[in-house]
């Protein structure tokens, strides 16, 4: 299975789906129609530096949280349109509200990494440390110390799970891996075959996060360090190398069907239960249109599949 490099993320009632510098949010508005905004996505990583393996997913992790964050503002726009009927801007207010959206972007990303390493990071080595008077292993302190990890992000996300607006966002998240996994498995892309596709894919964000808390245990092997300030230090410092690594991992995931590799994937599937549940036809919809609005699945199908190609039901569904 050839990958398609198309990816995305849910939104708030909608779908982003990207391939490569174009984007497309498709949103189910409050009237139950569709809106697809196409654009082009200005990257802020240089062309060479996309092709450097291990620093290139150090920063295409943060040009897809910034990515993501504009999909997130676009959607959440329908929501408060829902309220009241929208007023025309003059140029200079939007202007000024594309200056104010872009500020509030940038403080709630820099707010969102800062918390996500103090809880996912720094957090569970102080929780682990509790125990050092009963084990004086560095090793198994180290491990215990990303269980510690892994727990809390498994229950951050079963915690989040249980909001309302989250499970719906969880299904648009499952109605954007069935879409992906329907193309790749040479299906059509209609509602019928979207619905029988696997909502579980290798190359997701959750699985990517899930690697990393398995990689961070790796790293921290190697910190000896006897301040316990600069044990923190590194391991704050380590963060872009974890992601890095991370990135690579996933990204040959995505481009393999190695018996290896898709047993080491099988943790972050797993995840993706939780992270993914089943969309209706209406989710469906939305995300079919964003897909196509930026990536010709059907020349795809031919170069990979060819006319006619058989696929059964147990294939599209990843089995």
């Amino acid at each position: 299975m050839k990958s398609s490099n198309i990816g995305g993320q849910a939104v708030l009632e909608g779908i982003m789906m990207k391939n490569g510098d174009r984007y497309a949010v498709g949103v189910r508005r409050p009237d139950q129609e569709i809106e697809v905004r196409v654009q082009e996505h200005k990257s802020f990583v240089p062309g060479a530096v996309r092709k450097i393996p291990f620093i290139r997913g150090i920063f295409n992790f943060i040009d897809s949280l910034v990515l993501g964050m504009k999909a997130l503002m676009f959607s959440a726009d329908f929501i408060e349109d829902e309220e009241g009927e929208a007023r025309e801007l003059t140029a200079d207010e939007a202007a000024k509200e594309e200056k104010k959206e872009s500020l509030v972007m940038s403080l709630v990303l820099v707010l969102s990494i800062v918390l996500a390493i103090g809880i996912f990071m720094v957090l569970p080595y102080f929780l682990s440390g509790l125990l050092k008077k009963v084990i004086t292993s560095r090793g198994v302190l180290t491990v215990l110390e990303g269980l510690i990890r892994v727990m809390i992000f498994l229950g951050y996300i079963t915690l989040v799970s249980r909001m309302k607006d989250i499970q719906r966002t969880f299904m648009y998240h499952g109605a954007e891996h069935k879409c992906i996994n329907c193309i790749e498995h040479g299906l059509d892309l209609n509602v019928e075959n979207v619905r029988i596709s696997s909502r579980q894919h290798k190359r997701c964000g959750t699985s990517f996060l899930f690697f990393v808390m398995i990689v961070s245990i790796i790293f921290c092997f190697f910190i000896t360090a006897e301040s316990q300030v600069m044990r923190v230090v590194l391991r704050i410092a380590l963060m872009p190398l974890i992601a890095g690594v991370s990135y690579e991992i996933i990204r040959l995931a995505g481009n393999t069907d190695n018996p290896v590799v898709n047993l080491l994937s099988q943790p972050g599937l797993w995840v993706q239960n939780m992270t993914t549940k089943e969309p209706d036809d209406s989710m469906i919809e939305v995300a079919i249109q964003a897909v196509e609005a930026v990536f010709d699945w059907k020349e795809y199908q031919a170069e990979n599949f060819g006319a006619g190609s058989p696929v059964t039901e147990k294939q599209a569904q990843g089995i």
